[in-house]
């Protein structure tokens, strides 16, 4: 697999291309019109889509269609995984509320939906699935009717997505697995933004105060509080546009800064080495 952190990581900090040299030489070197790495990085996502799409196919194009176009404003923060107890939101967003996304794609298997569902609804105020449309039918047959469904199709040389069925606002946060999702000092100034104070206790005991605390707050303000928080967080939600619309995944992925952004970049307009086949690193 190509689009993958450590391919673009070994770009960025070794000026490594070792892993496209081999792609390129064992399968693409007879394709026109291929010079540099972006070129070839372009030819590579259009094949995926359209033979292949993996996880990272998804992704990309919620960022591309939903962050960017359909659900984001300006001020909405995404992030790529975003760890609730046991369960990993594939894709999240935080605005005025929040948002997960959960990708099956068809090489993947339902086996742990039901859990994963249950966790995010905890948290997030709307829940989404995210399917290829040839699986619709299967999904939305076991899946409890709360939660949205978007199904992914190839349509004329695109990939489109497609709102289904529209999610349920959840207003009942479960302040337990809210306050496993927050930093040290964001549960902290939740409890500061409330009392103005902190509870006084020692730090090794102020975990289960602040927990205490929180469990008190109303669930709309609490999840004010908590968006608020998150935001906060860094992130490179509002550059994306900015960046190749084939690599935004790998871009908020990697949480590049605007330094390793404009390396990257550069990096990638260099033409690709025909003559130089490395494995070293691969």
């Amino acid at each position: 697999m190509v689009f993958t952190r450590k391919v673009f990581s070994d770009i960025i900090d070794y000026h490594d291309f070792s892993h496209l040299n081999w792609l390129y030489m064992k399968y693409d070197q007879h394709q026109k019109g291929i010079e540099s790495y972006s070129e070839y990085l372009l030819y590579l996502y259009n094949y995926i889509k359209k033979y292949y799409r993996c996880e990272y196919v998804y992704k990309n194009e919620i960022i591309n269609q939903l962050l960017l176009k359909t659900y984001g404003t300006k001020n909405t923060i995404a992030f790529n995984e975003f760890k609730i107890g046991n369960s990993i939101v594939d894709f999240a967003f935080m605005n005025g509320e929040s948002k997960a996304f959960e990708i099956k794609t068809q090489f993947d298997t339902y086996r742990r939906l039901s859990k994963q569902m249950e966790d995010y609804k905890k948290v997030f105020n709307k829940c989404y699935l995210v399917i290829a449309s040839e699986d619709l039918g299967y999904y939305e047959s076991i899946i409890e009717p709360t939660t949205g469904i978007i199904e992914l199709y190839y349509d004329r040389g695109r990939i489109k997505l497609n709102e289904y069925r529209h999610a349920v606002k959840n207003s009942e946060l479960d302040p337990s697995a809210l306050m496993g999702c927050l930093r040290i000092q964001e549960y902290k100034n939740i409890v500061l933004s409330i009392d103005g104070h902190l509870p006084k206790v020692s730090e090794f005991k102020m975990y289960d105060a602040c927990k205490e605390r929180i469990k008190q707050i109303p669930s709309d303000r609490l999840n004010e509080l908590f968006l608020y928080e998150i935001k906060k967080r860094k992130s490179v939600t509002n550059k994306l546009k900015e960046v190749p619309k084939e690599l935004r995944q790998i871009y908020l992925s990697l949480n590049l800064s605007e330094k390793e952004r404009y390396e990257l970049t550069n990096q990638l307009c260099n033409p690709i080495k025909k003559s130089d086949l490395c494995i070293s690193r691969i």
